[in-house]
């Protein structure tokens, strides 16, 4: 490889000090964040109840909250979201379940003010701590099926890379989450999901092309050799990744502005998962596997060579 042509580089592994600690400041932060802020959690995995509202005119939130007030016994939503062209859905969240007597009493009043019942959906603290486990269930599963899928299709220090790069996609939307609190709900965990699937797709095209340039490379003699080849992929690829990123993140953005309120948590958390999905997939999973299979290599040099049993002198 020629001079000229290493200059036009960006040499990613010779900053991966600088990654690795931009890392691991966002995940110290985002603990922090977690540990003093917490989470915005839905209804979905706290016990609350949500009632859904179908008016005949425009609605607002100041509107609804009173009209709550009004019902009976003074409910106060502990959120409002409108929804529908006109605005003239609306949806009341409450933290802790209403009694059957409470939903009556507010269908009820909604009933006869709108000529619409309301539908009045409840989940129950057992309920909510199960679609918790469930979600994390499903993202450790998802992990093991990629190590295995990626150590059988390249190598198992691919495969580390690989969940490190999705763990820290997985828990930066958290934390932002956490910065924002915006309500964590069963689309939110979709989002995370299809995350996970992005994020290990950019990852692997990047390893295959890894894989690729090793096997056309001279002898892989120093550190330098290694992380040259690890360069010469990543800046073949990042073109296609930008690419990729930005016609998804237009249509995410698209989603987050015009979608609604109903999707927006999902939207915005793809906004942020398909940004933190590129950076890793770049400049932490490639960055560690090089440090990795280097360490491997040297290992792999300093065991002793075992003779060939052809070559040992005969007894006497």
């Amino acid at each position: 490889m020629s001079s000229n042509k290493e200059k036009r580089f960006f040499h990613f592994v010779k900053h991966r000090t600088k990654f690795f600690l931009i890392s691991l400041v966002g995940v110290l932060a985002g603990i922090i964040l977690l540990a003093t802020v917490g989470l915005n959690l839905g209804i979905d995995f706290e016990s609350g109840s949500r009632v859904d509202i179908l008016a005949d005119e425009p609605l607002t939130e100041e509107a609804v909250y009173n009209q709550f007030e009004e019902a009976g016994k003074g409910y106060v939503p502990d959120d409002v979201t409108l929804a529908g062209e006109n605005r003239n859905m609306a949806s009341a969240t409450f933290i802790g379940t209403l009694t059957k007597d409470e939903i009556a009493e507010i269908q009820t009043y909604f009933n006869e003010k709108y000529g619409k019942e309301p539908s009045v959906s409840t989940v129950s603290p057992q309920v909510g701590q199960e679609l918790a486990k469930n979600a994390l269930v499903s993202v450790l599963i998802a992990s093991i099926g990629i190590i295995i899928y990626v150590t059988i299709r390249f190598q198992f220090l691919y495969g580390v890379a690989a969940i490190v790069a999705l763990l820290h996609d997985a828990f930066f939307i958290i934390a932002v989450f956490s910065i924002v609190q915006f309500e964590v709900n069963i689309p939110f965990i979709a989002a995370v999901l299809t995350i996970v699937g992005y994020s290990i797709n950019d990852t692997i095209v990047t390893f295959d092309r890894i894989r690729e340039n090793l096997r056309f490379a001279e002898r892989i003699k120093t550190f330098d050799d290694l992380a040259r080849v690890v360069d010469l992929s990543l800046n073949q690829t990042l073109t296609r990744s930008i690419n990729t990123v930005l016609t998804v993140v237009f249509a995410a953005a698209a989603l987050f502005f015009l979608g609604g309120e109903a999707i927006r948590s999902f939207s915005f958390a793809l906004l942020v998962g398909l940004i933190a999905g590129t950076y890793s997939s770049m400049f932490l999973a490639a960055q560690l596997w090089v440090v990795w299979k280097w360490k491997s290599m040297e290992r792999s040099r300093k065991k002793p060579k075992k003779k060939d049993p052809e070559e040992l002198e005969p007894e006497v």
